[in-house]
């Protein structure tokens, strides 16, 4: 079920990689980047320096790896009322480097926007406040003990977590951001989740960012408010950790995206494995149908103001009976699928840059060069040098309706002179 996080819950890994060896900065990170679903900085111990995933940020030096152009990835609809048009896009939370660049339908829809609406904004006080506040230690020694606690503690030494440096984060965010973690190796990263390179993107532009939700709420959706329901999630992700099948199914639900392949993601029930127990059943249901109708009213709220919206949430929010594009079409909307069809999809490098341009040659007063200038090395201007006006002279003396006789050019070099 750990696969639904990357889906339905923002996951903020605030990760210093294996070169920043730095635990002690752990809340003054959280305080900046954190958003519900994970937390923590992520960080590697010497003796796993050499087996550790590459830092985000280190990945982007892979070969193969550079700025590319962007290209249509995810899910979007077109929704139309009051004429006035607002957008829903299905986002991931976690992300490759070449995808931080949105592809030309994203970014025209975004500039087209009055507004970015999240989940959560990173960058929010309120947010900031919510999940800066340290766990309840007795309610961490309480989940986390026994045989739980050792298990969690072989997977973060396998993860590069150093010891203790996320252990003042509710439980469930200390192992949600091994789920996160995990994907790294398949070089899958929340510092390159699809929202937050949106928010980089708005803030660029000076687009106001609202959050639909709060952290508070989303704290209480992950936990389910008691202890053994936490604890019940924690052994079900450590399962999924120890046998490795996370990796598969992150890896699954990334090409899904990418492809925008919205028939599929709907039926994830058949893939996700992610509704195989009671407790995950109830998991889902608090991720999904009892936050979109919130999610729903936010967008409504937002479009009735007069704002044009772009709002980005997690995919699965937008696919079945209860999906974002099938609530607003309920509440008078106009929903038009942008893009939704499977399609193959390939990044292109960006083309290199053209050589630059041979300067403009300076003009001449009264024969002499202008201030500053030095003589050109062509001919003729070494000959307008040299007889002051006589060639604008013979410009002048020209009979009227001809034109002067033009010198024939030097023949130079093609090369352009760098």
């Amino acid at each position: 079920m750990r696969i639904l996080r990357a889906l339905v819950a923002p996951l903020r890994l605030l990760s210093r990689g294996t070169d920043r060896p730095a635990p002690q900065r752990l809340l003054a990170r959280l305080t900046r980047q954190a958003l519900a679903g994970v937390g923590g900085c992520f960080l590697a111990v010497a003796a796993h320096a050499a087996v550790c995933p590459p830092s985000a940020i280190a990945s982007l030096e892979k070969p193969g790896i550079g700025l590319r152009n962007g290209i249509d990835r995810g899910l979007l609809w077109r929704i139309e009322r009051d004429g006035r048009t607002s957008w829903l896009y299905g986002t991931l939370h976690l992300g490759r480097g070449e995808w931080v660049r949105p592809g030309p339908t994203v970014q025209k829809a975004l500039a087209q926007s009055d507004t970015l609406a999240l989940e959560l904004d990173s960058r929010d006080d309120a947010t900031v406040r919510a999940l800066s506040q340290p766990a309840d230690p007795a309610a961490v020694a309480r989940v986390l003990s026994g045989e739980r606690a050792r298990r969690l503690e072989r997977q973060n030494a396998e993860a590069c977590v150093s010891p203790g440096s996320t252990a003042r984060l509710p439980p469930i965010l200390q192992v949600t951001a091994l789920t996160a973690l995990a994907a790294r190796a398949d070089g899958l990263y929340a510092e390159f989740g699809v929202d937050e390179t949106l928010a980089v993107s708005a803030r660029n532009s000076n687009k106001p960012i609202v959050a639909l939700e709060n952290a508070a709420d989303q704290l209480r959706w992950l936990t389910g408010g008691s202890e053994a329901e936490e604890a019940e999630q924690i052994d079900a992700m450590l399962d999924e950790l120890e046998s490795g099948r996370l990796r598969g199914q992150l890896k699954t639900l990334a090409d899904v995206w990418a492809r925008s392949d919205a028939a599929r993601l709907a039926r994830y029930a058949e893939w996700c494995e992610c509704l195989n127990t009671p407790a995950e059943q109830r998991l889902m249901k608090r991720l999904l149908d009892d936050r979109n109708p919130g999610l729903a009213d936010g967008i409504e709220r937002l479009h009735a103001g007069g704002r044009s919206a772009f709002a980005a949430v997690g995919a699965l929010h937008m696919v079945g009976a209860q999906g974002l594009p099938t609530l607003m079409a309920a509440r008078g909307f106009r929903v038009t699928p942008v893009l939704t069809e499977a399609q193959a999809q390939q990044a292109l490098p960006m083309p290199a840059l053209a050589a630059p341009e041979p300067p403009a040659r300076k003009a001449v007063r009264g024969g002499k060069n202008v201030k500053g200038q030095k003589a050109a090395k062509g001919t003729g201007q070494k000959a307008a040098a040299k007889g002051g006006a006589k060639p604008a002279a013979k410009a002048a003396a020209a009979p009227k309706g001809k034109a002067a006789p033009r010198a024939a050019p030097k023949a130079t070099n093609s090369k352009v002179r760098r």
